[in-house]
């Protein structure tokens, strides 16, 4: 007989929630638990990037206390079977990624099993499992990091990934929570097309997908959902932004660029565009969201050189990040960065095969950004909402 699960998959970079915790945590969470009321899943995973923020020393305890809002929620009263992954163990710097997962199971769903990668077996989720720490030698999560010698001209960060393994009703599903490299600069990032920064990347998700898919264990349908810093390719952006402006390179002592400036031909040489290494500020913000950014889909490449293994709900909404940390302009963008679709949800074309379409009900799947009228940190979290098909004898 098929049965059918619904589904909420979250995604949020919340590095920028932790340095303002108080402003902006409430609005957070009310989003959050707002959409779970509306949409009624069964099963909920949640996947955290930059947990602790920048500052993580100082503010993993406001980490700590926002896990716990979530989990003992009168909202979320009714998910008797939670699985939460921390990895807060900053001073692990050769292992230490700042991933945290939290998944809920409705009291409503039976039958859900949980990997254990060191048995190799699954076993059935009950209870609350927590585990906030370095993670090593908790069975039923994959971590890495990216090895240090992927990028030897970089910086090594914590960036990787963090993978659980499901069964829900019959139905065996990877989940996996991603973290990649983002643009150091926006001077290099449009240097060519792609940039370095995206030839980075792409070896990254390279590394995850085989990681995932290699043979020790039988591959699974999978989800990939995380921030995975994919930028429009700001060359060919730019060179259509400013084709009728005129360039102005300005170099600093040692013969570098400093800065890059369009400005309007006629119109009192207005600056059209204003490039430096961590400024993007360009006259006509507008256009990143009118129509949700449609426009700018076609310079957002990143993906499709993974067309073979992976796929995507279309995009119907605006990029999602940089947006302003200022909780009184929750839809602006900062000027610091090109804004871009950075936070995902992508899924093997095995995952879609068992996504269940209806004609009859218009929101049988749908694919948005959480708290789109609200400050939600510079990161707009993702979620994509399904009913999966799963067969219960």
């Amino acid at each position: 007989m098929e049965t059918y699960t619904d589904v909420l998959l979250v995604t949020a970079n919340v590095g920028s929630l932790f340095d303002n915790v108080s402003e902006i945590q409430s609005e957070w969470l009310r989003e959050f638990f707002t959409t779970v009321h509306n949409l009624k899943p069964r099963f909920v995973a949640l996947h955290f990037q930059e947990v602790g923020g920048k500052d993580y020393m100082v503010n993993m305890g406001h980490a700590e206390h926002f896990f716990w809002s979530i989990e003992t929620s009168e909202e979320m009263k009714d998910f008797d079977k939670v699985c939460i992954y921390v990895d807060n163990h900053f001073k692990a710097v050769d292992s230490f990624t700042a991933l945290g997962s939290m998944y809920f199971i409705h009291k409503s769903l039976k039958n859900i099993y949980q990997y254990d990668f060191n048995a190799k077996d699954f076993k059935a989720v009950s209870g609350q499992n927590k585990y906030v720490g370095s993670l090593d030698g908790v069975t039923t999560v994959e971590k890495e990091k990216f090895p240090k010698n992927f990028w030897p001209d970089f910086k090594w960060s914590r960036k990787g990934y963090l993978r659980t393994r499901w069964i829900i009703h019959n139905q065996g599903l990877d989940l996996v929570n991603v973290h990649l490299f983002h643009d150091a600069s926006n001077l290099i990032a449009c240097n060519s097309s792609p940039s370095i920064y995206s030839a980075n990347r792409k070896k990254a998700l390279r590394y995850v997908i085989n990681r995932i898919s290699d043979s020790s264990y039988t591959p699974l349908p999978f989800f990939l959902f995380g921030d995975f810093n994919f930028r429009l390719d700001t060359l060919s952006l730019v060179q259509n932004l400013s084709t009728s402006a005129d360039v102005q390179t300005v170099k600093d002592g040692s013969d570098e660029v400093e800065k890059i400036i369009f400005e309007e031909k006629d119109n009192d040489h207005q600056v059209l565009l204003h490039i430096e290494t961590k400024l993007f500020a360009y006259l006509h913000q507008a256009v990143f969201r009118e129509d949700n950014g449609k426009a700018l889909l076609e310079y957002d490449k990143e993906v499709s050189a993974f067309h073979d293994v992976i796929t995507e709900e279309e995009i119907l909404f605006p990029p999602s990040y940089p947006y302003s940390e200022d909780y009184t302009k929750p839809t602006q963008y900062m000027n610091t960065r090109c804004p871009s679709w950075c936070d995902r949800i992508l899924m093997s074309h095995t995952a879609q095969d068992v996504i269940h379409r209806r004609d009859d009900r218009e929101r049988s799947v749908v694919y948005n950004t959480l708290g789109p009228n609200v400050c939600m940190g510079d990161h707009k979290p993702v979620f994509l909402f399904f009913t999966l098909k799963t067969n219960y004898h």
